[in-house]
């Protein structure tokens, strides 16, 4: 890059809890190693996703409500880039935005963690799990049915004080963000993809930036940052979501494996009850990431999976509408 071409600021928006701020600082020290001439801030900003914590994310509105204040934040000239978890970015992005860069993934495998049971195959009948993914909810509803599942929000310390005041006999939380905090002696056992396929982009962070006026190229500035390998296996996996319609409301797991020229990819979408599920696999060229994705959506269609996910999305709507008309029978109750 070309020290001419260089702002002499760049402004990083991020989130304020302790794992955004960790994703943030890192991208920061980056930048700042490849250009030290360039001052390198970080705006922390509380998000929609970050204020509503008593409902489940597929009942408020998804994975937007993550990163809406930090895309207003860079369209208004406040910040130059915004740094996700790439999982939390909405599979189709607003006109004018897009991912400039995706970070070399960390371990993308869930993580069991309790304090007194060492795996999910040791909790005992009736004992309760928390988790905030309907991913997580179908598979564990499908291999444990004698587990007690109930929602689980706030961030990486609010879930873990959660677990720890007994709220929990245990949770379901994605191991990167306890490995990047420096806690990894919390996990108590890792979930293998075989029986826990992760999340579209889990464990990878992605730096997204916003149209701008002034010539500055930003994707020039952070191609050094992105990790070619990373980057095609995620596009696979978002394709395989974006198909579906890449929603919190649909239990749906997408996970590529790139080896050299090679990519291999799995994808499953269920019932949030575990009940009916379908699942694929291809392998093919690491290159062509979109294609897999695409193939892999059709061998799920093959397997009724729009029919799946329709009737998920049915009864997110028929529990958004009871909630609803709780919260109004509520607010006319005296004493409620």
């Amino acid at each position: 890059m070309d020290p001419q071409n260089l702002p002499s600021r760049l402004v990083i928006a991020s989130r304020e809890s302790r794992l955004a701020m960790w994703q943030a600082e890192h991208v920061r020290d980056r930048l700042a190693l490849l250009y030290p001439q360039c001052d390198v801030k970080i705006l922390g900003m509380t998000t929609r996703g970050d204020q509503i914590l008593d409902r489940t994310l597929s009942k408020v509105g998804g994975k937007g409500l993550f990163v809406k204040e930090l895309e207003v934040a860079m369209a208004e000239g406040r910040a130059d880039l915004a740094v996700h978890s790439l999982k939390d970015v909405p599979m189709t992005l607003p006109e004018g935005f897009a991912l400039a860069a995706v970070l070399e993934r960390e371990d993308p495998r869930d993580a069991f963690v309790s304090n007194d049971y060492a795996s999910l195959d040791a909790l005992p009948a009736g004992a309760i799990i928390g988790t905030s993914s309907l991913r997580r909810q179908a598979l564990i509803a499908a291999r444990y049915p004698h587990l007690v599942i109930k929602p689980l929000r706030g961030n990486l310390d609010t879930r873990l004080g959660k677990l720890d005041r007994g709220d929990y006999a245990a949770i379901i939380l994605a191991a990167a963000g306890l490995k990047r905090l420096g806690l990894p002696q919390r996990i108590r056992a890792l979930l293998p993809p075989e029986s826990s396929l992760p999340a579209a982009g889990q464990g990878a962070m992605a730096i997204e930036i916003a149209e701008r006026s002034d010539g500055l190229d930003l994707m020039a500035i952070l191609a050094p940052l992105n990790h070619t390998a990373t980057a095609r296996a995620v596009t696979a996996e978002r394709k395989v979501s974006q198909v579906f319609g890449g929603s919190c409301q649909v239990p749906l797991a997408a996970f590529a494996t790139v080896d050299g020229d090679a990519m291999h990819l799995r994808a499953m979408v269920a019932t949030p009850d575990g009940l009916r599920v379908a699942s694929a696999e291809v392998r093919g060229a690491a290159s062509a990431p979109e294609a897999l994705g695409a193939q892999v959506a059709e061998l799920l269609r093959a397997q009724d999976a729009e029919d799946i996910l329709a009737s998920c999305l049915s009864e997110a709507a028929q529990a958004e509408a009871d909630a609803r008309s709780a919260t109004l029978t509520g607010a006319g109750t005296p004493g409620a």
